[in-house]
């Protein structure tokens, strides 16, 4: 029996008012595709929001998109929070024919880690031991985040994932914080 084997690619991307999302499905020409859609839950809100969707598309998703940011959509991008958003696919009226999705935006993480690094004074030397220990720390948060991904997108493992991504968090405050 022919059917679609429906996959989405959610991408991590540094731009913080965005969320990507590729359409890298195999759509089957002997069957049908009625009301495709996508379905958001965003962290902390406990509805889905749900957004019209083209096969074969890579839609822009933004904080209005998610009902997120509710006032000045057309002047103002406010930022799409980290955390866990589970995503729907559904292809038919009665989304029989569907793909889940768990995850886990990083990007505000991402964005901060990345300003810690413009501020390491590395050259094309061997660097003193305070600033190889500080690469190394960098390192390390880097996989927590890696590591917290593969948790909640390909383990399922939720609780672990957040646990994770919320201790690299902590690092990188701890190391971006100036006067502590």
């Amino acid at each position: 029996m022919a059917n679609h084997k429906l996959s989405l690619e959610i991408p991590t991307v540094t731009t913080s008012c965005v969320m990507k999302i590729f359409d890298t499905s195999a759509y089957s020409a002997q069957v049908g595709i009625f009301e495709p859609r996508v379905r958001i839950q965003a962290p902390g809100y406990s509805n889905s929001v749900e957004i019209g969707f083209t096969p074969n598309s890579t839609p822009s998703i933004t904080a209005c998109d998610l009902k997120i940011q509710t006032t000045d959509c057309e002047t103002t991008y406010q930022n799409i929070p980290d955390g866990i958003y589970k995503i729907s696919y559904l292809v038919d009226p009665k989304g029989v024919v569907k793909v889940d999705y768990s995850h886990l935006r990083i990007t505000c993480a991402l964005n901060l880690y990345e300003k810690i690094l413009c501020d390491v004074d590395v050259s094309d030397c061997d660097p003193p031991a305070k600033v190889k220990d500080k690469l190394r720390e960098l390192h390390l948060i880097d996989m927590y985040l890696q590591a917290a991904k593969a948790k909640v997108e390909t383990c399922h493992e939720d609780q672990e994932g957040m646990t994770l991504f919320n201790y690299a968090v902590k690092l990188l405050d701890k190391m971006n914080c100036k006067h502590c």
